[in-house]
């Protein structure tokens, strides 16, 4: 599948009961799905809903205190409430779901057994959740055409998703070359980066210490076992690597879980110059100031 396409549009987000912490409806312009977001704790409640009684694709997300990652699990249903039903008596895990369903009916039970597989395919490659599901499906038959229709339709799909806080299926790769790239070197460790719109971007090949400090933040030392875990960094030699590039919330989460200990990321992270990151944001903000 090709990159995302970086194109305008608009996000329409219905709250039918007016709680914008209950049921959300998600509509896209010029698109004829709907995302239908919702708690575990108001699903009895919104499961009549119309949405619900049809062919989709789904996704319920929860968390636990052993990882700093995600848990999801993804799924197709003919209608989605039958399987969404299930998942709700025998899977303790999960705190919210989305699922996704046309307004004219469009989908059919292999479009949807596509899309699960290609959302699947994508979190495996992306490494950013732990899957509940054990193993990927082997995909439907589809035409040509109707296997294009489909992947467009996954493209809106995965457009939304990082809007509802779920960037599980998209791995960070550099689209363009950083204005600025920075480089934090420490106890025989050398690491690069930049500041990206969805965070603080680490670049592949970046080394990490092994070693943890006392004075480490929880947070950090779960996000590090989660990478080992996940095969986002492997052992090499006296150090960690990156295998791929990967996104992070802060300079500073960055730069801690790189050095194993609490860190000032606005301090640590420098250009090859040795200014700071603090100090590029100071002169960038005096110059917007006098724009």
């Amino acid at each position: 599948m090709p990159d995302l396409p970086q194109r305008p549009f608009s996000i329409r987000i219905f709250v039918p009961d007016g709680n914008a912490d209950g049921l959300r409806l998600v509509e896209k312009s010029n698109w004829t799905g709907v995302g239908v977001v919702f708690n575990r704790g108001i699903y009895k409640q919104v499961a009549s809903r119309p949405e619900f009684g049809r062919t989709g694709v789904y996704v319920v997300i929860g968390g636990s205190e052993e990882s700093a990652m995600p848990t999801i699990y993804v799924g197709e249903g003919d209608p989605v409430k039958d399987r969404l039903n299930q998942h709700y008596v025998k899977k303790d895990f999960w705190d919210w779901g989305v699922f996704f369903v046309t307004k004219d009916g469009s989908l059919n039970k292999a479009h949807v057994q596509h899309l699960e597989t290609r959302l699947l395919e994508l979190a495996r490659t992306a490494k950013q959740c732990n899957l509940d599901n054990e193993q990927i499906p082997t995909p439907p038959t589809l035409s040509e055409a109707e296997r294009a229709d489909v992947d467009s339709f996954l493209l809106d799909m995965l457009s939304i998703f990082p809007l509802l806080g779920l960037g599980v299926f998209e791995k960070t790769e550099m689209t363009q070359k950083p204005t600025h790239l920075l480089y934090l070197e420490a106890k025989g460790i050398k690491a690069s980066g930049y500041e990206d719109a969805k965070g603080f971007v680490v670049c592949e090949g970046s080394q990490l210490v092994k070693q943890e400090t006392q004075m480490i933040h929880n947070y950090m030392s779960t996000l590090r076992k989660d990478f080992v875990t996940q095969g986002v960094v492997v052992e090499n030699g006296q150090h960690y690597i990156f295998t791929q590039d990967q996104v992070f919330g802060s300079p500073s989460t960055a730069a801690g879980v790189i050095l194993g200990r609490a860190a000032n990321g606005r301090i640590e992270w420098k250009t090859k110059d040795g200014r700071t990151l603090k100090q590029i944001q100071t002169a960038a903000a005096g110059e917007a100031g006098h724009g």
